[in-house]
């Protein structure tokens, strides 16, 4: 049984990776802008499901010729921070702009999870949550804080910022799930993998 994951994160690649699994990887071409848009109200947890879902039902119904008996799992990652959902910031601006208001803060990072399995081509089962890990952030000195923005790596991740890599050294600590922050929960994807009748030891390579 194929394990695709509809995400183009070398992170959550790599988590799953050294988790046992070889994935393949599917990027998906779905409009996040449009369809949080087409969300007015809807909690973090509710936007970033329906993310990781739409993700997920795009990459399997492409593969779906090729693959048909796969499993996909799709995972969307937010910020959660002073009431406001926030993604990539996309900008050095926008990126410098976050730090500076996370700085000495706490936020939640927020995941949501999608497995779907294929049965024959169709879309046979589906299982979907989320996971939420409290985030400390330190206070990085302003020149570090350049210097961290020039590399482009905050620029790219949701919420500006990485626990495995340079903005590591900017996180005093998290309370939860540090795979969630990564950008997919290993204890959550076991969970949703059960639900749709594969326990996660048989995917092991």
């Amino acid at each position: 049984m194929q394990f695709v994951l509809a995400s183009a994160s070398p992170a959550r690649l790599s988590v799953l990776r050294a988790a046992g699994l070889e994935p393949e990887v599917e990027v998906s071409d779905v409009d996040e802008d449009a369809l949080l848009g087409g969300l007015p109200g809807a909690s973090p947890a509710d936007a970033v499901v329906a993310l990781a879902g739409a993700k997920a039902t795009a990459v399997a119904r492409r593969v779906a010729a090729r693959l048909p008996d796969a499993l996909v799992v799709g995972c969307d990652s937010m910020l959660h921070i002073d009431g406001a959902l926030v993604g990539k910031p996309g900008d050095t601006t926008t990126a410098r702009a976050r730090w500076q208001e996370m700085a000495g803060r706490t936020g939640e990072l927020v995941t949501g999870h999608a497995v779907l399995r294929l049965v024959d081509g169709e879309i046979d089962r589906v299982a979907e949550g989320h996971a939420v890990t409290t985030v400390r952030f330190g206070r990085p000195d302003p020149d570090e804080l350049e210097a961290y923005l020039a590399t482009g790596e905050p620029l790219a991740v949701a919420g500006s910022f990485t626990l495995d890599g340079l903005g590591g050294w900017f996180v005093e600590g998290i309370d939860g799930d540090p795979s969630n922050v990564i950008g997919i929960s290993l204890p959550l994807t076991r969970r949703l993998l059960s639900g749709v009748g594969v326990r996660v030891t048989d995917l092991w390579a």
